[in-house]
């Protein structure tokens, strides 16, 4: 089910429900609407992510053998399923879960999943206390997410136990399962990228069964100011002159005293958060103050850390 916000005259703000299960996907009728480009639609989607040109240049290419290969099935060729699973590294707030959520979206239009649901496991998700129950539990998550995709964030903490631990029986029924279910079902595992290669190594033979594995950079400053200034435009503010030359400047401060936990958007976005509160703060102890002054973030609601 999702939501769309409409503005009507009076400035109130209705929303309207779709029910995805009712909306039919046709591939012919996909390709007469995007005009010139094939591939618009996907542009579109993606439109609000900064970077990841990688990650866009993938779903193209996915998109494009799905079309293909209908038009090799109308012709009588054959036809191979596309196996979907993925691997995502990289840092914090890069955007593997946000990702992963539209893809679930997407393959489900695509008509390359049947539900297109997102599910979200972590270790105690998978991993029993006891012997035999590590099996049932990730069967059960796996059945669950059948027809849409399954994303298990720090995947490498299955393997940090060694040989006796449980997770390594979780990491089995896994790869089980992407080989069985490949057709409508869709696995994909992600973490920071050192922990990743190394729970590849650990793992002989399961980077293989991974066709996808993409590497989600961190921002740069203008990226992150982008971002930034997306967040603030979503919530209907902008920030002034004032505060983005701020910003930018703190920004660049912290990507050089901070490499490899630095939050990137996930830091952002706890910035907007706290402008907005002092905003509002600021705002209730003047007695008067205009539509600008509601909109407007200054330098004043930047409370940054400085130290």
């Amino acid at each position: 089910m999702e939501t769309q916000k409409l503005r009507n005259k009076n400035g109130q703000i209705n929303i309207v429900l779709h029910d995805k299960n009712n909306v039919p996907f046709d591939k012919g009728s996909r390709l007469q609407d995007v005009g010139k480009s094939p591939f618009s639609h996907i542009d579109s989607e993606f439109s609000s992510f900064i970077g990841m040109e990688k990650l866009k240049k993938t779903i193209r290419e996915i998109y494009a053998t799905i079309v293909i290969n209908e038009k090799r099935k109308e012709m009588g060729l054959t036809c191979s399923k596309q196996v979907l699973h993925m691997l995502f590294k990289g840092n914090p707030g890069t955007g593997k879960t946000t990702v992963a959520r539209k893809l679930a979206k997407m393959y489900f239009e695509m008509g390359l999943l049947s539900k297109g649901h997102f599910i979200e496991a972590e270790r105690a998700d998978l991993v029993g206390e006891y012997i035999g129950q590590t099996a049932q539990k990730t069967r059960a998550i796996i059945q669950k997410a059948m027809g849409g995709i399954l994303f298990v964030d720090e995947a490498y903490s299955l393997a940090r136990g060694g040989e006796k631990d449980f997770g390594k029986e979780a990491i089995d029924t896994l790869v089980k399962h992407m080989e069985d279910n490949h057709n409508d079902f869709v696995l994909i595992l992600a973490g920071y990228p050192y922990e990743m290669d190394r729970f590849l190594t650990l793992n002989p033979g399961l980077k293989s069964r991974f066709p996808f594995i993409l590497d989600f950079q961190d921002y740069e400053v203008n990226q992150l100011t982008k971002i930034a200034k997306q967040m603030v435009n979503d919530r209907e503010y902008e920030f002034t002159n004032e505060a983005e030359w701020k910003l930018r400047s703190h920004l660049y401060k912290k990507k050089q005293e901070t490499h490899r936990n630095f939050s990137n958007a996930r830091y952002v976005r706890n910035v907007i958060e706290q402008s907005i509160r002092l905003h509002a703060v600021r705002l209730l102890n003047n007695e008067n103050f205009t539509v600008n002054d509601l909109i407007q973030l200054t330098g004043t609601d930047l409370s940054l850390d400085e130290e």
